[in-house]
């Protein structure tokens, strides 16, 4: 006879597949816990690099490689984070205003430049520190420099060794300015003001950088004529001619070194 036997499967109700969605569920939940505890432990370039992606994963890819790392494996670039930066700009401002006091300090020291700390004006601008030596006084008008040249007169120099001994100091670059009022100049024939702006800043500059600026501090001078007047309504306004030193902040001065660069 022929004996034909079936298996039985009673044992199959007890291997349904629920548990397998609530492993998976546990699994899940398990790994985003890890994710959450590993990012939380890294650095800020790391946070808005993930931020980043997941804000624009396309645009993000295209811009910064594979990933949070770029094709050599090096960490990828980018800009401090918000409380990075904003603590860098305070520590660099009190840092300048520091400064400042020093320089106001050290001309307080000074008996000759007694009677020109009205021609003298320190600000903080978004560029950094902002000094201004103002050519407007009684008399002839003159003030730091011989009448219708870029001759330093004596206290000018004081006043320039004092600025540039605390100046070295500072790790930041600075660019000196010569303006004039709008009144023709009426010296040598072909020399004008934009030449008078020019050498006045040359004058300072060539005093400062022998005086305690470090080498290569001085990054340009620039003569303006009168194309940059303080006071805009009054063009020949006798307080428009001055020379400025200015000092810049960190950012401004990485800008203009890539503006110099790009025009290379």
């Amino acid at each position: 006879p022929i004996v034909i036997r079936k298996k039985s499967n009673s044992h199959g109700g007890h291997h349904g597949g629920a548990w397998k969605v609530a492993y998976a569920d546990f699994v899940t939940a398990l790994m985003a816990f890890f994710l959450v505890m590993w990012l939380v432990s890294q650095s800020d370039e790391v946070k808005q690099s993930v931020e980043g992606y997941f804000q624009d994963p396309v645009g993000f890819m295209k811009s910064k490689g594979q990933g949070l790392y770029d094709g050599d494996s090096s960490p990828i670039k980018s800009k401090p984070g918000k409380s990075v930066l904003s603590q860098r700009l305070q520590t660099e401002r009190e840092m300048l205003l520091n400064a400042r006091e020093n320089i106001k300090v050290a001309i307080d020291n000074i008996p000759e430049l007694a009677g020109f700390k009205d021609n003298i004006d320190m600000e903080m601008t978004p560029e950094g520190l902002r000094i201004q030596l103002i050519e407007a006084g009684s008399g002839d008008g003159s003030v730091f420099f011989d009448l219708g040249s870029a001759r330093l007169k004596s206290h000018t120099t004081l006043l320039l060794t004092a600025i540039a001994s605390e100046l070295g100091t500072l790790p930041n670059s600075i660019i000196i300015e010569g303006h004039t009022d709008s009144k023709p100049f009426s010296g040598t024939y072909g020399y004008s003001n934009w030449e008078l702006s020019a050498d006045r800043a040359n004058s300072a500059r060539k005093l400062m950088a022998s005086s305690g600026l470090r080498p290569g501090q001085i990054v340009e001078i620039r003569g303006n004529a009168d194309k940059r007047p303080r006071y805009p309504s009054d063009p020949e306004d006798p307080r428009n001619r001055r020379v400025v030193i200015v000092v810049l902040n960190e950012d401004v001065a990485e800008q203009y070194q890539t503006e110099l660069a790009a025009s290379e």
